[in-house]
């Protein structure tokens, strides 16, 4: 019998399923955010105590970070059924109409970058989540008709990766607002913990410790890396995961000790060799690493600021001292900018 090889298709399944089961389903799984988690619980403990659906929810932040796992737990707190949808995919009024419309009582709307909604859409957000209602137009020009359709309580959890995009009016909607920060390492170090059982990985201090320090203060990518670490170690047929196996394994995937990857490299070894340390244009440094200029803006950008190895000025993006000292390179005498 001739076995056949899995399909991507089937291995891209794989790799949502096994995400999905590392996602905590209740907020005493939750790992970090301590503050919010807080906050979260005794808004939701309270709401079940009155017999009422939650306030609506806000939560903010980088990606990666659990908004939407949040979002899940919201709905699990609260014995509710979870509706999933997107700002991008609300380009009109009536797409959202449709998703209210259909709504049952104490659902959970989940809406990822809700800032990328369109201003009628939003707008119509704005009376459903206050009033439980929205105005249907039926029929165009004087002929014109609004239809008042009632909804029945719900609970909206937005979620963005820029808040500062969102209009008052909307923001001020939400009655619990959180944003979510970047994980210490000890914290990534309890995920990983958390992860590595449920993947049945025996991983120990020091490989969990290699592992959270490559993973950029981001949960998401800590699991993405203990998979390619599992994938490595089963391959070598390795029982236990150390330090050294997790660095040989990710230096395999091109993940350096600092957490940057190919893409990183690429726009600090262009920045610095080709552009002499800057300034240089977004589009012009996007296009000597073969990228899109956002993705280098959304993707790579942020960690190298945060490291503090990339500015932005008025002339454009510059390498720091760090840059350099990480390429093993000399910087030139006179800062750039």
């Amino acid at each position: 019998m001739t076995e056949h090889p899995v399909s991507a298709l089937e291995a891209d399944a794989e790799e949502r399923r096994l995400e999905a089961a590392l996602r905590p389903r209740h907020l005493d799984e939750f790992v970090g955010q301590q503050r919010v988690r807080e906050q979260l619980d005794l808004m939701l403990a309270a709401a079940r105590l009155r017999g009422r659906t939650a306030d609506h929810v806000l939560l903010s932040g980088p990606p990666g970070l659990g908004k939407t796992t949040l979002a899940m737990i919201v709905a699990a707190e609260m014995n509710a059924p979870l509706r999933l949808s997107s700002g991008p995919a609300i380009q009109n009024a009536g797409d959202l109409a449709a998703i209210l419309s259909s709504l049952t009582e104490g659902e959970v709307l989940f809406l990822d970058e809700i800032h990328r909604m369109s201003r009628p859409a939003e707008e119509m957000l704005y009376m459903a989540m206050e009033d439980f209602r929205v105005d249907i137009v039926v029929g165009k020009g004087a002929g014109a008709t609004s239809i008042p359709l009632e909804l029945p309580p719900f609970t909206l959890v937005g979620a963005t990766t820029r808040a500062g995009l969102l209009p008052g009016p909307l923001r001020d909607r939400f009655g619990f607002t959180g944003h979510l920060e970047f994980y210490a390492e000890e914290e990534l170090e309890r995920v990983l913990r958390r992860s590595s059982a449920l993947l049945d990985m025996r991983v120990d201090s020091d490989g969990y410790r290699q592992i959270a320090s490559r993973s950029r203060g981001t949960p998401r990518i800590a699991n993405r890396l203990l998979r390619r670490v599992r994938d490595w170690a089963l391959v070598k047929g390795l029982d236990t995961v150390d330090a050294g196996a997790a660095s040989d394994a990710l230096t395999m995937y091109e993940v350096d000790a600092r957490g940057l990857d190919r893409l990183d490299r690429g726009v600090l070894t262009a920045l610095c060799t080709v552009f002499g340390g800057g300034p240089v244009g977004l589009t012009t440094l996007a296009t000597a690493v073969g990228e899109e200029a956002e993705t280098v803006e959304t993707v790579a950008e942020p960690f190298l600021i945060r490291e503090g190895m990339v500015a932005r000025t008025p002339r454009g993006r510059v390498a720091l001292p760090a840059a350099w000292e990480h390429l093993g390179l000399t910087a030139p005498e006179v800062a750039p900018g």
